[in-house]
Order: structure tokens, then sequence, then C-alpha cells
């Protein structure tokens, strides 16, 4: 039987079927459908199944990874949605949190509220912050709400009550309600979906769940009815943004948790690659079509949030901690109004694409000078299947970026790509050295179509001496799908103080989670042997505003002494001190469910003839440094080179899913896993 993973970009839609018999990898690659991306997972899949002569009953397991719902938000395409919340607190949503991303950009805009004025609705009642009533629900008020809804056309409702999260009730009755009114309505409550204290995050994840909630439930059911009428014998999962798989029944109820989908299947790709390769502290470096996504691993870990923004509202949800910036491989080269170079954040995508895919693309892209300079192919990419016009590219450049410029395109092409590596070391430095991470003692994990002929010259500046390049790296995310656990996370905010009386509450919170973790995980198929429970303790000093976690085996019989001693430790660990003194307050018990897929050893086998003589496809005039000559470099095929024997750089590798620049004076091999490692990297002064 064999595995798929699927992982929808921007640009390219990606794929890897694994074979659960003997642990054999195969990779495929097709243009992304953004108009509908179920059709380029349909045609690759279909397409898989032809050229490795397979059935689609041969298939045991679907899961993909999608970016959807960040999609309709970035793009306005959501659902007419509408807000049902306490009286008096509607413009909430509008109002926010009164702090700046910029204290002295007075230009900074907030977005619009997703749910416009009209459709945000009051109702009377009123919770406390313990859970109990203070004002009845005055439930007869929603009726002319329904009119409304009604007339409107209205097709998704958030409800976000006030402290509800300590007592759903009133949510509840309200939800109730409408379902039996409004059957065909999506719904989404907030202490279904969170039931987490931070009124105004909580308030605007609610929106944004309910907001995507209609047109990722018809993606979902149009994929799923796709793959079936395929013969398909599995439905589909679905990867999100804490690195693990839900079915598509739990997506459609919290699609706001698929948010960072894809770039979180890297990571959890990228853990396991790195360290297999013997690397615990590692950079991912991840650049497709359409965008750079980078995130640390830390002894082998994945670094997590819970709180962050999509399209600039934020949401609070457990989620694999990644910084995403507009710079990939379609990414624009463009004049400012000073006349001054700029590169992204606007990208050509799928289609056009660049100029050198003969789309219709008519702007010069990052690509297109990869092409010029023949670090990519002026020919064919993709194996052939993709025809490259580098003629276009060059005129587009020359026309659009060098001659206004006064600068020949060669130098008109590093000055592109040194503007785009400069915005992608920036982006790995906000994750790693503002944090506190020596990037010396880093390895770079470079994936993605474009992230292996960029990742030498960005070690470089960020002073990263190996890099590691996984197999297929345009298709890592698709592999990290088939290494991933189904996992969900479950959360109750409590906001004790941490003494002797409120002590066993907070324990007894872990059996209500671990309950509803394990129901879950049942409902998901996942047999009780293989299933496990992660619990945190979120706790923070008195007059503190942010939580550090505190982790508690499961069923560990702990005591306050022994919580109070590891709080400590971790607040010394997040924030360099602590305070014996100072009172502990338990804010939030967080549990994550997992369930343990079964995963096939790894295998890699280079060609038989594999050396470096039979791995040389041809000799190409490559530009490493528009100052100087451009060099001779012999162009590889990967799957040729031999495992284990170290060479000297310049040289070009190809493979289906990306192309590796190795500059002059570097050296790189190829291990065990099939990993190209290369080292001695010439890093800054």
């Amino acid at each position: 039987m064999f595995r798929i993973g699927v992982d929808v970009g921007g640009t390219f839609t990606d794929f890897t079927l694994l074979d659960e018999t003997d642990g054999a990898v195969r990779f495929h690659k097709v243009s992304s459908t953004p108009s509908d991306p179920s059709r380029a997972i349909v045609t690759g899949v279909d397409e898989m199944l032809e050229i490795f002569n397979l059935k689609s009953t041969d298939i045991s397991f679907v899961g993909h990874g999608t970016t959807v719902a960040t999609n309709l938000t970035i793009e306005r395409k959501g659902a007419k949605t509408a807000l049902i919340t306490t009286r008096g607190f509607r413009d909430v949503l509008e109002i926010g949190r009164q702090t700046r991303p910029n204290l002295y950009d007075y230009q900074i805009q907030n977005p619009a509220p997703l749910v416009p004025r009209k459709w945000r609705f009051e109702i009377t009642e009123r919770m406390l912050a313990d859970g109990s009533v203070k004002i009845p629900l005055a439930l007869e008020e929603l009726e002319p709400i329904i009119d409304s809804l009604k007339a409107d056309g209205v097709q998704s409702v958030a409800i976000c009550l006030l402290h509800s999260y300590r007592n759903a009730n009133h949510e509840k009755q309200i939800e109730a309600r409408l379902r039996e009114a409004l059957p065909d309505l999506y719904i989404t409550s907030s202490s279904s979906l969170l039931p987490e204290f931070r009124e105004f995050e909580r308030l605007s994840t609610t929106v944004l769940n309910a907001y995507a909630g209609p047109r990722m439930q018809s993606y979902l059911d149009a994929m799923a009815d796709d793959l079936k009428n395929m013969g398909m014998p599995v439905a589909p999962y679905t990867i999100h943004s804490n690195g693990g798989l839900m079915s598509i029944h739990t997506v459609r109820q919290y699609p706001v948790r698929t948010c960072l989908s894809g770039p979180a299947a890297g990571v959890v790709g990228s853990a396991a690659v790195a360290r297999e390769a013997g690397f615990l502290n590692v950079v991912t470096f991840d650049v497709g079509g359409t965008s750079t996504d980078v995130s640390v691993i830390v002894n082998g870990v994945p670094q997590f949030t819970s709180s962050r923004s999509v399209a600039d509202y934020p949401v609070k949800t457990p989620m694999v901690d990644i910084h995403v910036i507009g710079a990939g491989g379609g990414s624009i080269a463009w004049r400012d109004d000073a006349g001054a170079l700029k590169v992204g954040p606007h990208s050509a995508g799928a289609v056009p694409g660049p100029v050198a895919y003969g789309r219709g693309g008519t702007l010069p892209t990052i690509t297109d000078a990869n092409v010029i300079l023949h670090r990519l192919s002026p020919d064919t990419l993709l194996d052939g299947k993709l025809e490259v016009r580098a003629q276009e590219a060059y005129d587009a450049v020359l026309e659009q970026v060098a001659t206004p410029l006064g600068l020949s395109v060669d130098e008109a092409s590093i000055g592109i790509l040194r503007i785009a590596n400069a915005n992608m070391a920036r982006a790995i430095r906000s994750v790693s050295t503002e944090r506190g991470h020596d990037l010396s003692q880093f390895a770079l994990m470079a994936f993605g179509g474009a992230g292996p002929i960029h990742a030498c010259d960005v070690a470089a500046e960020c002073n990263i001496p190996t890099v590691i390049i996984p197999r297929e790296p345009g298709t890592m995310c698709a592999r990290g799908i088939l290494l991933s656990e189904i996992s969900l996370d479950f959360v109750r905010s409590c906001i004790n103080l941490a003494d002797t009386d409120n002590w066993p509450e907070t324990l007894a919170l872990f059996d209500d989670l671990r309950a509803e973790g394990a129901a879950w995980l049942a409902g998901e198929h996942v047999d009780e042997s293989m299933s496990q429970f992660h619990q945190t303790v979120e706790a923070r000093y008195i007059g503190q505003n942010f939580e550090v976690g505190v982790a508690i085996a499961p069923n560990e019989a702990i005591d306050l002494e022994t919580f109070t001693k590891r709080f400590a430790e971790a607040h010394s660990a997040e924030y360099g001190y602590a305070i014996p003194e100072r009172v502990i307050e338990i804010v939030n018990c967080r549990l994550k469910a997992i369930g343990l897929v079964p995963k096939p050893f790894n295998t890699y086998s280079p060609d038989a003839d594999a050396s470096l003589a039979t791995a040389q496809i041809e000799t190409r005039t490559v530009c490493f440094d528009a100052q100087k000559p451009r060099v001779e470099t012999p162009v590889y095929r990967r799957l040729k080179l031999p495992v284990d024997v170290s060479f000297e750089g310049p040289a070009i590798i190809e493979e289906m899913s990306s192309t590796t620049m190795i500059p002059p004076e570097t050296r790189f091999r190829v291990d065990q896993a099939g990993n190209i490692i290369i080292t001695q990297v010439k890093v800054s002064k």
C-alpha cells in the first residue's frame, strides 16, 4: 500500500508518494490552480497513479496541506458573516488592541473588520469572570436577529459572548436556536473553538473561523468527492497549523486552524530529516513561488506559538512559530517612486508566473534573474516538463530594471537576488538572533522550489556555516505531511492563584481535557494504544501580561512545590530571571491529543552507476558575481551523485523539483539518507 502527501502552494502543488512496504519515496509536481485548488490535487494524484503504475485502491492514506483559509482572508473572499455578542461589545472587533506595530508610522491602518457593523448584533446577557450569571440570556431577542440574517442572505455566524470560556451555557442556547431556525447556516461559537481568555483575540479568531468556514467546507467537499470518484478508498486528512493531522470533519469545524497548514508540514518534516542527518539545531528555509517561510528547530523540537496574525487579523490557536515574508521565485522586481529597486512582496504567482515560464508574465521576477545568470537552466525545468524562455526573461530585466538604473543585465539580475537574499536573511534573524540564538551553532535546512538556489548566499549573510538540502526539496512540505501525527489542541482558562486551595482544581481540569481529547481521537479512528497526551500549565507572576508553559506528564502526581520550582526554571529560560517571592497565577491548562501514525523506514538508493562523471549533465557559464567573469560550472543530476564523497564547488545540482547552487570554494557531499550537506560556506566577517 502507498501513502500520498500533497502540499498546495501558490505556484505549484507538490506530491510525495511513500511505499509502506520498503519505504521508497517518489515525487511529483504540477502547477497550482488558484481558482480551484482541488483541481490541481486531483490532476496530480491522477498523474501519479499513471506514472507509477498504481491503482486508486493501492492508496491507504492521503494527507494534504492547504492555505485556502489564509487566502480567503487575504483576498477578502470569505462568506457573508455576522456576529452575535454581548450587549455593548459589538465594536470590540473594530476597536481591537490599542497597540501599534510600529510606534512612529502614522500611515499604518487596521484592516477593515471582516464583519461590517450592520451585521454585528448584540444580545442581552452577562457572564462574570468566574462563570456566574449576572444577567440571564434574553433568548427572545434572537428572533429579530434571525429575521435579519435571512433577509440579508448571511451565510455564517460567529457567536462570542463575554467570559463564555468559563461558562458556555448562553452560547450553546444561541447556537441551538440558530441551528433550529437556519439549518444551512455555518455557525462558530467561541466556547467550542477557543475556550480561552483574552476577549479580542478570542473574538477575532472566532470571526475568522466563521468567515472562512463555508468556502473552506465547499473546497474540502469537492476535493473529497473528486478523490472518491477516482475510486480512492480513504478520505483525505489535512495538516493544520500545529503540525498535526486532522480529518475533513474536524477541518470543517475549525478551518482557522489550517492557516499555516503547508508551512507547518515543512517544519515537521525538517525536524525529522535533520535529526536523521545528525543536526538538532536548524533554521528551516522554505522558499516557494510566492513566499519565504522561516522557523527555528531547537534541540530537535520545532518552536510553537499560540498567538499570531493572519492578514493582520489576530489568531489565537497553537501553531508552529513560522515567520512569513513575501519573497519567492515569483516575487516581482520593481522600482519605487524614487527609482530604487525593490523585490516583492507582490508575486506573479502561478498565473501568469515569471516571464521565463512563457505563460503571459511580463514583469521580471527572482526566477527570471536566476535564469539570466544561468543558476537556473535557460532551457527547461521540472525534468523537461517546463520550457524556459530565457530571452524573454532577459528582455524584461533589460527594459524594466537594467536600462532605467544604468546597469548591465547581469548587474541588475545580481541586484535583484541581493535584495531578495537580504530580505530572507532579515526574516531568519527575526526568529533566531533576535531571540537569543547563535546562528553559528545552527544549520540551514533549505527546501521549497527556490530555497536551495538561494541557500548558500543567505547562509553566508547570516553566518550559518552548514546548509542541508533534503531530497526533492521542492516537495518537502508534502513529505512532511507523511511524517506528521494526528493531533489537536484543547485548552481551558482558569485564572487562579497557584496555591494549595486551587492546585487540585487545576489538575482536575486535565482530567476533563484528557477525556475530551480521548473522545476526539476515537472519532479520528485512533486506537487507544496509539494515543498520547501532552499537558502544559501556562502561568505567570502576578502583574505580568504573558505566560510561560510548564509541562506536566499525563497522570503525573505533581505537587504545588514541584510546579513552583518548574515554573521558576521555565521563567528563567524565557526571560533570564525568576522572582521566588512573587505569587504565581495559573492562566490556562493546555492539552495536545496525539494519535501516533506508523512511519515506514527511510531508504535512499542513488543510481547504480553513481559517480561525479556520470552525474554531470553539461557545463554552463554561471554568474556568481557581476564584478567577475562568469565561471564554467558543471551541472549534475542529483540521483547520480555518489554517497559520502566530498566535492568542491562551483556546481549546479538539478532534480525534478528544485535546483541547488553551490558557489566556488564551497564543499559538498551526499549523506547516507540522500541529503546534500554543504560545508565551508563563506560566512561574512
